[in-house]
């Protein structure tokens, strides 16, 4: 029998013990409820002032994990990642340790860009100097995204689930859209109009110049 409804991998589906070499899912993740749904709690995302859907809503279907999970773009090395492969493509500020880069086109929000170390690094690899100075590195990004004028907030997020070289996402949210504060700033994304692309090659203009002002060069 399988271990959750609908798997076939890593245990086989007729039931033959799993291979020895597969790993098996954590306690966590046997105690989730796998094939089934899951109702709303009353208090949920769902019903929170920034959350951008309305009802009727209704929560996937649990789907059983991947074990192992699939590799991440560049997880094999500097070799297989776009990054190092093309190391300045959306690129619009470097000092040759950082850089900066745009989404490749013009975002909802009136500023969306990617930190990231330039040699192929994830967090947990990332060299000591480096990892000393990250946190001064996400704060003049903010800054210079702050400066563009009209932000009320910059939002830093890291995933790293689609890519394995390290990169922060620092997204502006627009100032006085109170509805767009928090976990959701990323959904609103997807809906709102996009920017105009001269007003966003302007804003990456200026987010790097300001970048530029206390080291490093500006590409944009």
């Amino acid at each position: 029998m399988a271990l959750f409804p609908g798997m076939t991998e890593p245990v086989p589906p007729d039931g033959s013990p799993r291979a020895p070499h597969l790993p098996a899912p954590s306690a966590y993740v046997q105690r989730l409820p796998i094939g089934r749904r899951i109702p709303f709690p009353a208090d949920g995302i769902p019903f929170w002032e920034s959350f951008p859907y309305e009802a009727p809503l209704e929560v996937k279907v649990l789907e059983a994990p991947v074990l192992p999970e699939p590799e991440r773009h560049g997880e094999a090395g500097a070799q297989d990642c776009g990054c190092t492969k093309d190391p300045l493509r959306n690129v619009i500020w470097s000092d040759g340790a950082w850089s900066v880069r745009h989404t490749g086109e013009p975002p909802s929000l009136p500023a969306m860009v990617l930190l990231g170390p330039v040699a192929h690094h994830d967090l947990h690899d990332l060299p000591g100097p480096l990892a000393a100075g990250l946190g001064a590195m996400l704060q003049r990004v903010e800054r210079a995204i702050m400066s563009l004028g009209g932000i009320g907030r910059v939002h830093v997020n890291r995933w790293g689930d689609g890519g394995a070289h390290l990169h922060y996402w620092l997204i502006g949210r627009p100032e006085g859209m109170m509805q767009l504060r928090g976990t959701c700033l990323p959904l609103w994304d997807d809906l709102l109009p996009r920017v105009p692309e001269d007003e966003w090659r302007e804003s990456m203009r200026k987010i790097a110049a300001s970048l530029a002002h206390d080291g490093g060069v500006s590409y944009a």
